[in-house]
């Protein structure tokens, strides 16, 4: 019977959170399994506070042979990849796993020995469908549903975050926090520009009880200070530099996250956040392939052109203030 499961998305952090209903369908229904998470250097601290994570294996692509001692030294019965490339294929094949589950694509598939056809590029399903779909290779009988939210936190924890942030900002307990998070990572296509996240921002900064929060990661400091400069009204800056967990935690206290569909969104909505979240034209970077894993209800989904008109502005401020109602 097999008890060690691995699986792997060695790449970025929206790829890694889409991921974790994979983890929680299997540790959920199948708790005799030990699972093991094979992720890259940005997602293993993370991983490691997963509560149905019960190991994280580093996946080093400068120490490929490293990587590999760690994979064998765990003795894996099963692997199953969410995403594949050569190296991967290589690491995985050299352990000797027996059972190697794999979506059929790229050269790589050769050396896995279960290839699953399910040409995600059509965007017939969501990226995380496609990831859950992979565990009927290892186990037909599971029911893919999990409960919310994907990542939850001690409340002792949670509340010493947020209260932190709270005495910084000089915030009170009924105001609402909705956050904007302008950056786009540099890998996602449909976004607004700087001057109308802030007019949308500035259309509700006045209202009652409600706290703007711009949020920026740590690569978003040339946008920061390109924001910093044009702001006219009150509004938080914050600076993501901790953890992951440590802004998952945050994000869980946000009445609405807007931004455009990045690792950011993805990660946000873990906790089950409301989000606001723009998406590109084409299958590749839409909703249909790229819906984040809150609930459906939390998600507010938007297909943005590169050259977005006024009206389509129009409608995103007052879904904004739908939200807000």
């Amino acid at each position: 019977m097999t008890n060690k499961v691995l699986i792997s998305r060695h790449d970025k952090i929206g790829d890694f959170i889409v991921t974790l209903p994979m983890f929680k369908v299997l540790k959920t229904q199948r708790p005799e399994l030990i699972l093991y998470a094979l992720v890259s250097k940005v997602n293993f601290e993370l991983a490691s506070q997963t509560p149905y994570i019960d190991h994280v294996i580093l996946f080093e692509p400068n120490n490929l042979q490293q990587t590999l001692a760690s994979i064998r030294s765990a003795n894996i019965d099963t692997s199953i990849s969410a995403f594949i490339d050569t190296k991967l294929a290589w690491l995985l094949y050299r352990c000797g796993i027996k059972q190697r589950i794999a979506p059929a694509t790229k050269i790589a598939q050769v050396l896995f020995n279960q290839r699953i056809t399910q040409r995600r590029s059509s965007g017939k399903k969501t990226e995380f469908e496609y990831n859950l779909d992979l565990l009927l290779a290892f186990d037909p009988s599971l029911q893919l549903n999990y409960s919310q939210p994907l990542i939850d936190f001690d409340i002792d924890e949670s509340l010493n975050i947020i209260e932190s942030f709270r005495r910084e900002h000089g915030l009170k307990k009924e105001h609402k926090l909705i956050a904007f998070h302008p950056g786009s990572g540099g890998s996602a296509a449909g976004n607004l520009s700087v001057d109308d996240y802030l007019i949308l921002a500035k259309s509700i900064a006045h209202l009652p009880a409600i706290k703007v929060v711009f949020t920026f990661g740590p690569d978003d400091q040339a946008l920061r200070e390109q924001l910093s400069q044009k702001l006219d009204f009150s509004a938080i800056l914050y600076n993501s530099t901790g953890s992951l967990r440590n802004f998952c935690i945050l994000a869980s206290y946000f009445d609405v996250f807007v931004s455009t569909s990045t690792g950011t969104m993805h990660l946000t909505a873990a906790s089950n956040t409301c989000t606001l979240s723009f998406f590109g034209e084409n299958i590749a970077s839409s909703p249909q392939r790229w819906a984040s894993i809150n609930e459906a209800n939390q998600q507010n989904n938007i297909v943005l052109a590169n050259n977005y008109t006024r009206e389509q502005f129009l409608e995103i401020k007052q879904r904004l203030f739908s939200l807000l109602d």
